[in-house]
């Protein structure tokens, strides 16, 4: 079970580094849509409420980002607190269509399991293998 939960940390890692590049892009098109609302005189509203809107969402992106790629690494280091994070973040990625729901589901699997159970015990109480 130990290259499931390996892998499944990579790919926490992978999706988390997407959502971060997302909200990269999201801020740059804030910039954009700002700078659209400073410079025409017309419709300043619509162009400043988009910019607001793609700050929001950069933010939301951010934070998940962030979380899958801290769930990752800890993953990868058979950290208790990150298999907690990762099935509480798998609730979130379940509606996330498609790649999202394939990764919950096969998160839910890997850390469901009871050999990568006892991995994480084992892990917390300084048992280099499960038992």
């Amino acid at each position: 079970m130990r290259p499931h939960v390996i892998l499944l940390g990579v790919l926490q890692l992978v999706w988390g580094g997407m959502g971060l590049l997302l909200a990269a892009s999201l801020l740059l098109l804030a910039g954009g849509a700002a700078a659209i609302a400073r410079t025409t005189a017309a419709d300043r509203f619509t162009a400043a409420f988009t910019a607001l809107l793609f700050v929001v969402f950069a933010a939301a992106l951010a934070l998940g980002g962030w979380a899958n790629v801290w769930v990752g690494r800890g993953l990868r280091r058979h950290d208790d607190s990150a298999r907690t994070g990762a099935l509480a973040l798998s609730v979130v990625n379940l509606f996330v269509l498609p790649f999202g729901t394939a990764l919950a589901i096969y998160t839910y699997w890997v850390l469901l399991h009871n050999d990568a159970r006892a991995l994480f015990h084992a892990a917390d109480h300084g048992d280099p293998r499960p038992r």
